[in-house]
């Protein structure tokens, strides 16, 4: 029997939403397993780059692993052990959209696209409820796992008990999401080494206030409103250090007509330049002319969000 699932990229926190916020967008990692006929075959693993996505530097898939300290494997072999089985013999294509390592959600992609292909092939026992813990405790947080099961924005908490609670938010339509996507690579574990272990219960109470100020700019569509609410002081100041040209790119918007505002994308370094009605060739055109002048390569490209989440597309 063999499977397909075709995951969604994500990008989390949008400012003050840390480990909590996280919508999809209409990039895509394609996840195939199939269980092979012949015993003693082990796993067999294949990377591949997607035909529309030519800026992907194929040497990165040198480190990812290719046996069951693969990500997708390590979701696979968990669903089945949570029914108390253990995983066949396995052929296991990823299709990759997703730059890595560029906080899109390349990692949630590939662990939901590998717990969606095991629920399939076990006849589907787990329901969303399942998956969502499950991938959540693979990942560690749910707020790129939630988007890339669910679709769309999403706010989710994990509970103490261990539950994912989510609620859906309703991104307005007339919102560019424009990418900027950096031609280096920032691990999640180095973004968040440097994060500090306790923060100030002022720097708390501002991020409170602006999560709550950013949920109800989204539902009122108050792009004044958004623009003040997007500012952070959990994560973004400690991370801009990592991601050169990141401070210019955020200054060179901060005061135009139409442009709501720039946030760092998950752990970063791609930046997400949030619009509306405003010239999105300028937004290339500048971000590009920044990097540039530090020699740094980049993609920019704007997208709607995705409203749908992981989906069996074979």
């Amino acid at each position: 029997m063999k499977v397909t699932i075709k995951v969604p990229a994500t990008s989390a926190n949008l400012g003050p939403g840390f480990d909590c916020l996280g919508i999809a967008l209409p990039l895509y990692n394609t996840i195939t397993v199939e269980e092979t006929v012949l015993p003693g075959t082990g796993i067999e693993i294949n990377l591949m780059t997607s035909e529309q996505e030519e800026n992907i530097d194929e040497m990165i898939f040198d480190n990812i692993p290719r046996d069951n300290n693969n990500l997708v494997y390590k979701a696979i072999e968990m669903l089945y052990n949570s029914i108390g089985q253990e995983p066949s013999e396995l052929k296991i294509n990823i299709e990759s959209q997703i730059p890595i390592s560029r906080g899109l959600g390349s990692s949630a992609s590939v662990i939901v696209g590998g717990l969606l292909a095991a629920n399939k092939l076990l006849g589907s026992p787990a329901d969303e409820t399942a998956l969502l813990s499950l991938a959540t405790e693979v990942e560690g947080h749910p707020d790129n796992v939630a988007p890339a099961i669910l679709g769309g924005f999403i706010l989710s908490s994990q509970e103490p008990d261990g539950s994912i609670v989510y609620t859906r938010l309703n991104w307005p339509e007339e919102w560019d999401i424009t990418l900027c996507i950096p031609d280096f690579e920032l691990s999640t574990n180095i973004a968040r080494s440097v994060l500090p272990e306790n923060v100030s219960m002022q720097d708390a109470v501002f991020n409170a206030k602006h999560l709550a100020m950013l949920i109800n700019a989204v539902n009122t569509k108050d792009e004044k409103l958004m623009k003040i609410a997007l500012q952070d002081r959990l994560h973004q100041q400690y991370r801009e250090k990592l991601v050169p040209g990141m401070r210019n790119i955020i200054d060179a918007f901060k005061h135009e007509d139409g442009v709501i505002g720039t946030v760092l994308s998950g752990a970063g370094p791609t930046l997400l330049v949030i619009s509306h009605n405003y010239d999105l060739d300028k937004i290339k055109s500048t971000v590009k002319d920044i990097w540039n002048s530090q020699s740094i390569k980049s993609e920019v490209k704007t997208l709607k969000v995705e409203p749908n989440g992981a989906q069996i597309i074979e």
